[in-house]
């Protein structure tokens, strides 16, 4: 990688958001958010539960460092203008010797619908190609789920792949699509603006 992401490279700012560490009193909204089964539908775990907040929030409040095969730097997204949580975002470094990354997200409902999420995606992958020197960006949802591949069609990705239950997930067979971008593409992307 051509460097690393650390606590002191945050909080990273777009136009409306502010993506930061997590913080102890974000529980209420990890709680909301990830307890909501609307929003974990897709997503490989049951809606999160009180009794499984703190475990959840302890992951989220370690000193974020992205410098390595298989660290995940999650953050929070909140609004600039107010200070609101709206969502989450997630970096996962996949692989050294490939420079590969790949992203995720997800806004809370109230929030949905505004490009915010395409605004925190496509910092991600600003961050993979401009700040990490990775090669190929990744991202991935359930087939089912057209809101999240809007997001990464609108950011310049393109689906590579549909899996056809290809998992099991929570009672049922479940399709993926699976987006790409390469770093000459992110190069392309941005001299074509």
């Amino acid at each position: 990688m051509a460097r690393r992401v650390t606590d002191a490279d945050l909080p990273i700012t777009t136009a409306r958001l502010a993506l930061r560490r997590f913080r102890k009193d974000d529980a209420p909204s990890i709680l909301s958010l990830y307890g909501n089964p609307e929003v974990v539908r897709y997503l490989y775990g049951e809606p999160l539960q009180r009794a499984g907040l703190r475990d959840a929030l302890e992951r989220r409040l370690r000193p974020p460092v992205l410098e390595a095969e298989g660290d995940i730097l999650e953050l929070a997204a909140e609004l600039r203008a107010t200070g609101q949580f709206v969502g989450a975002l997630t970096f996962f470094h996949r692989s050294d010797a490939h420079r590969r990354g790949e992203i995720g997200y997800i806004i809370a409902p109230e929030f949905a619908g505004h490009g915010l999420a395409t605004e925190g995606a496509a910092e991600l992958l600003r961050m993979g190609f401009e700040l990490l020197g990775l090669h190929r960006m990744e991202g991935q949802c359930d087939a089912r789920n057209v809101a999240s591949a809007r997001v990464m069609q609108r950011i310049g990705m393109r689906r590579e792949a549909h899996f056809h239950e290809n998992e099991y997930v929570k009672g049922e067979w479940t399709d993926a699509f699976v987006y790409a971008m390469l770093a000459d593409e992110w190069v392309r992307r941005g001299e074509g603006k």
